[in-house]
Formats: structure tokens, C-alpha cells, sequence
């Protein structure tokens, strides 16, 4: 109920503004005065114009993964160790023969460029000795 009386309120509140205002403009239109100009402004976007996407292609998937070598990586997001600890288990229980390696990246990866990057002694290990890599991203 009192809910349905706020909105009345504000439905009258509106339509008082509303009329009044066609009012002011009609009697300055009498009077000979014009409607003030409506001006026009321009709004540039602080956004800028993105660099272009390049398009990477997938790598090849796996055959097997018997015998192969799979990293999963941390990215130190909440929860997301817990998911990749649980799949690492999983992989020892019912994939034995799969070696299994849980990182965790260093802090203050994220946004670092290339040149700085702290956790490059982790890319190229990598590169050099895995076969796949499962990143635990967050949300």
C-alpha cells in the first residue's frame, strides 16, 4: 500500500513538472521570446580505438595423454587452486602414467610486460618440458 503511494506521488510529482513547464514555454512563446536553442555538444570517447586482434591458432590436440607431461597453473585466483589441486588428484588416481605438475605463478604477472615478466623462468620450463598446460583462470 505504501509503496503504491510513493509511486502516485512521484506520478504526480512528474506530471506537475511536466505541465508546468508546456506552461513556462507557451507564455515565452506569447510574449514573442523563442524557445531557447537547444545546443549541441560533441563527447569524444576516452576509450581510444583498440589495437587489432591477432588471431592464434589452437595447437594440435593430444592423441594420449599416456606418458605425456601436463602443467596445471595457478593464476592466484580465489578458489581456482582448490580446482586444479582436486583435478591434479584426480589425474594421479585415474591416470598414472600421466606426470602431473601444479605451479602457481609469481605474484604481479598479470598486466607486466614480456621484458619483465617474473614468471618467465616458469614459461620456459614451460615450453621446454610440458606437452600440455591447463591455466586456472578465475572468473
Amino acid at each position: 500500500m505504501n509503496r503504491h503511494l510513493a509511486v502516485a506521488a512521484v506520478v504526480v510529482l512528474c506530471l506537475g513538472l511536466f505541465c508546468n513547464f508546456s506552461t513556462l514555454n507557451n507564455q515565452a512563446q506569447a510574449q514573442g521570446k523563442a524557445a531557447p536553442a537547444e545546443q549541441k555538444i560533441t563527447v569524444l570517447s576516452p576509450m581510444g580505438t583498440p589495437p587489432p586482434i591477432k588471431l592464434k591458432t589452437m595447437p594440435p590436440r593430444l592423441s594420449a595423454l599416456e606418458g605425456k607431461t601436463i602443467y596445471f597453473v595457478d593464476q592466484g585466483y580465489l578458489g581456482s587452486d582448490n580446482l586444479l589441486k582436486e583435478m591434479t588428484a584426480w589425474f594421479e588416481k585415474n591416470q598414472p602414467k600421466t606426470n602431473v605438475v601444479f605451479k602457481r605463478l609469481p605474484r604481479g604477472v598479470r598486466g607486466t610486460p614480456a621484458a619483465q615478466d617474473p614468471a618467465a623462468e616458469l614459461w620456459a620450463e614451460i615450453k621446454q618440458k610440458a606437452d600440455a598446460m591447463v591455466m586456472g583462470t578465475g572468473h
